[in-house]
């Protein structure tokens, strides 16, 4: 059996909002790998974006599933998160949306178009970020714990994706091959 036809059971976790989809795809550009094994629940959970396992029982029921070979954890600091999933701003009428960082409107809090007001969705608000970043940390630590134990957790460190992902891709390149070494993907 060749080297390209191994399979890496791979895990990637983070928090809301710290590049969880942008690492997947990015693999999945780079290396052999699809983005999902099989099962339903870890496609269902995918497919809404909710990352699996979350709980300490999701963690070893899955371990007696399925041999996971490494859980990518991303850590990006709960400010930094906290100011990327707050930067969102929506015109309701219309449906545009801004965002204060990368997209921001003329005048702050207004519409471009119509002068009117834009709002903040519910999620998006600071109060509800924070709570969903500590609800997040409270759930998963015991199963990064967990990984830790096993001696499975890879953490990447950092603010920015970008920055971010040399270092996932560097570890991945030392267990998998990369899908073609001269690909016009750039890293």
């Amino acid at each position: 059996m060749g080297a390209s036809a191994r399979l890496l059971r791979a895990i990637i976790m983070g928090a809301p909002g710290s590049g969880k989809g942008t690492v997947s795809s990015r693999i999945t550009q780079h290396f052999e790998l699809k983005h999902l094994s099989s099962g339903d629940l870890l496609r269902d959970n995918m497919l809404r974006g909710t990352g699996f396992p979350r709980t300490l029982p999701q963690a070893e029921a899955l371990d007696k599933a399925y041999q996971i070979d490494t859980v990518i954890n991303l850590n990006v600091p709960f400010e930094v998160i906290k100011q990327r999933l707050t930067a969102r701003w929506i015109h309701p009428a219309s449906g545009r949306v801004y965002n204060i960082e990368f997209n921001p409107p003329k005048t702050v809090g207004i519409d471009d178009v119509t002068g009117e007001p834009l709002i903040q969705r519910e999620d998006d608000r600071p109060e509800t970020v924070i709570k969903r970043l500590k609800a997040y940390e409270a759930q998963t630590k015991p199963v990064l714990e967990y990984y830790q134990k096993k001696g499975v957790l890879e953490t990447f460190s950092g603010t920015e994706t970008n920055k971010i992902w040399p270092h996932v891709h560097a570890f991945l390149q030392t267990k998998v091959p990369e899908t073609n070494q001269k690909a016009s993907v750039p890293p």
